[in-house]
């Protein structure tokens, strides 16, 4: 019986008061450790525990202060935590509210997972890639008899494929005997594989958990066994973040049991609806096929004839076909006669005689034009001829000095026209109308201006006297000692 003067708590009080102790002894703290059994539920909260070789410690990280913390959480790291140490009261529970996370490094399990992944990966333990059968005839499942991961994968392979064979090979999936337990099983079941040739797979499973937890198939020896096994081998270990070192030693891996099962084999519900589909496309093809030999047959019966009626028809097509060859015959022929008759016009028309013939006439005419136009242009021709002699003879340089006119040159040729291109004793010569004359100079005279010519004087009178003004206007007077008669 409890003493008069000792407090009796109830349940919330003592929690209340063991949370306000802690909380006002410790305040904000820095702890450190390792993460175990991360977890992020959808109200966006992570849930973890913190611990290291002998105790551990449940975290709360709340959505609020995760926005502002950088640091991926993975089991296996190692953290600097800070925060405050209290008490969850409804249940009681122990923990530390985070507030702040400082990474430290790896934990001595992730660095020794990631130590003989490397190692495993080195040695090629992890290059198997068979294919897995879908269905397997029979199916070997490694897990524990009494874990939910077994429950799951019979019941997927039930829904989906009840038709599968499937043998449970209980084995611990935890602690230090499950490592050397699923190698005793896998040697056991490659061994009866010899006797029953039906086994044909391997499904090494167990739900999730903690890298604690999960640790037994991280085991080198089992990834070895694994790699060695004769038959294909399916991991299924945890969830879909967790990876261990048989997933990568075995043929394929599924992120959950449910999903291995899925793999393993196919859907019947799909199965009766692709059944369904291919039943209905041949009944489709069916009655089409019907239909089109339907109608083939009904254009055959329609196509066969009574063989008189055929003949009849055929003789009918004789009669018409012997028309047609006599008519093409008859016009044949037409045109036949009418080319002979216009080859004939042709002919007569390019005949010799009849050419020469018409030669002889266009010559005849010919010869008759020439002779009536012959004298007619001749007499043209004198016409024209006459009155260019006279047009000529009017403006030949002759005729002028024949109206007793001279040129006087001097011995290279060139004209005298004036006076003072001379000098006296100069010897010229003098072309005449007929004849030349050497001639020498004497005297100069200065050139008489000209007498103005009134408006009534005549053209025809100046013409009539230039002759004696010439001769009496001389530029130079000259003598001839010597006259001698020169012909051009």
């Amino acid at each position: 019986m409890p003493q008069a003067d000792t407090p009796t708590f109830s349940v919330s009080e003592l929690n209340r008061r063991a949370r306000l102790m802690l909380e006002r002894d410790f305040g904000d703290c820095w702890v450190e450790g390792e993460l175990s059994n991360v977890a992020r539920p959808a109200s966006g909260h992570v849930y973890f525990t913190l611990k290291d070789e002998r105790a551990q410690l449940k975290c709360a990280l709340f959505r609020n202060r995760g926005r502002f913390v950088g640091t991926p959480l993975n089991d296996g790291d190692r953290v600097r935590l800070r925060g405050k140490v209290s008490i969850f009261e409804p249940r009681g529970d122990y923990q530390m509210i985070v507030e702040a996370v400082q990474p430290t490094g790896q934990g001595d399990l992730l660095a020794a997972f990631e130590r003989l992944k490397h190692q495993l990966s080195a040695e090629g333990v992890f290059a198997n890639a068979r294919p897995l059968p879908c269905p397997p005839r029979h199916l070997l499942v490694l897990t524990s008899p009494t874990g939910a991961a077994i429950r799951d994968v019979l019941a997927v392979l039930s829904a989906r494929w009840p038709l599968s064979r499937v043998s449970v090979l209980p084995v611990p999936v935890q602690g230090k005997e499950a490592a050397p337990a699923m190698i005793r099983a896998l040697a056991l079941a490659n061994r009866d594989s010899r006797f029953d040739p039906e086994r044909d797979a391997i499904l090494v499973t167990r739900g999730g958990g903690s890298l604690e937890d999960l640790w037994a198939f991280n085991d080198e020896h089992l990834a070895r066994a694994i790699f060695h096994s004769r038959l294909p081998v399916l991991s299924a270990v945890g969830h879909e973040t967790d990876v261990t070192l048989s997933d990568f030693a075995a043929d394929g891996r599924a992120p959950t049991p449910s999903a291995a099962a899925e793999r393993l084999v196919p859907d019947q519900a799909a199965l009766r609806q692709r059944l369904d589909s291919a039943l209905s496309r041949l009944a489709r093809a069916q009655r089409s096929r019907l239909d089109a030999e339907t109608q083939r047959l009904d254009h055959l019966r329609a196509r066969l004839r009574h063989p008189g009626e055929r003949l009849a028809q055929q003789r009918a097509h004789l009669g018409q076909l012997e028309g047609r060859l006599q008519r093409a015959m008859q016009s044949r022929l037409l045109e036949a006669r009418t080319r002979e008759r216009h080859a004939g016009a042709r002919l007569n028309a390019f005949d010799p005689r009849q050419q020469l013939d018409s030669a002889r006439q266009r010559l005849a005419q010919a010869d008759r034009r020439l002779t009536a136009t012959l004298p007619r242009q001749l007499a043209e021709h004198r016409q024209q001829l006459s009155s260019l002699a006279r047009e000529l003879q009017a403006v030949s340089p002759l005729a002028v000095l024949g109206r007793g006119y001279s040129i006087l040159s001097d011995d290279e040729g060139r004209v005298i026209r004036r006076s003072q291109d001379t000098q006296p004793g100069q010897q010229l010569t003098a072309r005449l109308g007929e004849g030349r004359l050497k001639v020498e100079v004497k005297r100069r005279f200065k050139a008489a201006p000209a007498p103005e010519r009134t408006s009534s004087q005549a053209p025809n009178q100046a013409s009539s006297q230039a002759p004696n003004q010439a001769s009496s206007q001389a530029p130079a007077e000259t003598t001839g000692p010597e006259h001698r008669d020169e012909t051009d």
